[in-house]
């Protein structure tokens, strides 16, 4: 698989998740072993924040400049590239993040080769990578329609996405569909796909168009690479890994996950999010959740935690309680496959699964 500038030996990338699921270790791991290791850029703050100049009120990162830290973002990487050496190396930075831009130069001049972004349409993702012409840029869509407002809208920076990832509705964490369009056939991977393949030839025949959300083994893999992907990006898997930077509470959270405890819940950002339900939705439901006050900023649509008080959880805090493995408080993202997670492995033996289908 190619992206820009830079050959990756297996067609698979490992999605990016936050807080502090991928980060050094697991992408490291996965770009040694020849996969496109992904860093989340969501939450850096929290990565060993005693050892940076990182502000902290209540062990929570203060505002965006704390939240989203520099210093911090640098040293994932450079810790990352000491397991992967030259190998291509990617970050995954939302478009929703409050300062996106400014993060997104972070990762450039920490020396990130590919940046990825969803969580919004990111129409302007070319201005702050305009100093640095190597670097990669892949948006993630959903559907045919997003990828052809992106191609236009980059027409001024004389840029296409260098790859293309259709995300569909199956995976962890949040979602580019409403709640019922989730479990309509025609938003499913599979029937989004061909419009989006179509589409992309019509602004270039050689943008990689890659395959998100549920797939799980080289079957799946196998079976979009024949619909004319170039790859899948697979996320929730690389949670059962050894390497993965998840708290050891995250991954028995889904080893001892049941399918019918998979399921789609409300969100500061305003749209639907796939989890593990836990204490955590029973004391939303119940009002006993840890009051919400908006400490770290996060993500523009929640508007400085208006948008938590009324979900009744603020998505920083809860995914920052999962980081350091509280069971009880955090939020555990998920794709719809994490219960069929039954064993912690390697990430090579996890590549050789994908690749060789043992």
């Amino acid at each position: 698989m190619r992206i820009g500038k830079y050959e990756i030996k297996h067609p698979i990338i490992q999605g990016g998740m936050g807080v502090g699921i991928s980060w050094d270790k697991l992408a490291g791991s996965v770009s040694k072993e020849g996969a496109l290791g992904v860093i989340s850029g969501v939450g850096t703050g929290y990565y060993k924040s005693e050892d940076f100049n990182i502000r902290t009120k209540k062990d929570k990162p203060v505002d965006v400049m704390n939240f989203y830290s520099k210093e911090a973002l640098t040293a994932i990487i450079n810790n990352a590239r000491k397991i992967c050496g030259d190998a291509p190396l990617a970050c995954n930075i939302l478009y929703a993040c409050n300062d996106y831009g400014r993060i997104v130069k972070d990762a450039c001049e920490a020396g990130i080769n590919i940046i990825i972004t969803g969580a919004g349409l990111p129409t302007n993702m070319p201005e702050f990578t305009k100093d640095f012409p190597d670097v990669a840029l892949v948006p993630i869509v959903s559907s045919s329609r997003a990828l052809k407002l992106i191609c236009k809208k980059w027409q001024r920076y004389n840029k296409l996405p260098d790859a293309i990832i259709v995300e569909g509705p199956k995976s962890g964490g949040h979602q580019g569909f409403t709640y019922e369009q989730c479990f309509q056939e025609e938003y499913q991977l599979e029937n989004i796909i061909a419009p989006v393949i179509e589409e992309a030839k019509k602004w270039g025949e050689d943008i990689p168009i890659i395959a998100a959300g549920g797939i799980w083994d080289k079957n799946d893999i196998d079976k979009f690479l024949a619909m004319g992907c170039a790859g899948v990006q697979m996320a929730t898997r690389f949670i059962g890994t050894f390497e993965c930077d998840a708290d050891m509470n995250m991954k028995k959270v889904l080893l001892e996950a049941k399918e019918e405890d998979i399921k789609l819940m409300k969100s500061p950002v305003g749209l639907p999010a796939r989890a593990v339900m836990t204490k955590l939705q029973t004391s939303i439901e119940d009002k006993t959740a840890p009051k919400v006050t908006c400490i770290s900023n996060c993500v523009a649509p929640c508007n400085r935690g208006t948008e938590a008080k009324i979900v009744g959880y603020c998505i920083a805090d809860r995914l920052g309680a999962a980081y350091q493995g509280d069971i009880d408080t955090g939020l555990f993202f998920t794709g719809s496959n994490g219960y069929k997670i039954d064993k912690i492995i390697s990430v090579h033996e996890l590549i050789e699964k994908l690749t060789k289908g043992e």
